[in-house]
C-alpha cells in the first residue's frame, strides 16, 4: 500500500468541539464536518459549503490520489 504526503499541516486548523476534523484538500482548502448542520464548514470564510461543490472537491481529492 502506498501513500501521498498532502503537505504540512496548518497550526490555524485544530480540532474544534462539536465539528469533525480538520479535512485537508489538495488545492490547500481546509474544511471541518458539522454533524448538527449535515454540512461542511469553511473557517477562513466562516461559512457552510454547497454540496455540490464538497462533492468536486471530492472527486478532485480521489483523481489525486490517482483512482
Amino acid at each position: 500500500m502506498g501513500y501521498k504526503v498532502l503537505g504540512n499541516l496548518d497550526k490555524r486548523f485544530q480540532p474544534r468541539t462539536g465539528l469533525e476534523g480538520p479535512f485537508y484538500y489538495p488545492n490547500g482548502r481546509v474544511l471541518y464536518y458539522d454533524p448538527k448542520q449535515g454540512q461542511y464548514y469553511d473557517s477562513t470564510t466562516d461559512t457552510y459549503v454547497e454540496n455540490e461543490e464538497i462533492s468536486g472537491l471530492q472527486q478532485d481529492f480521489l483523481h489525486y490520489l490517482g483512482k
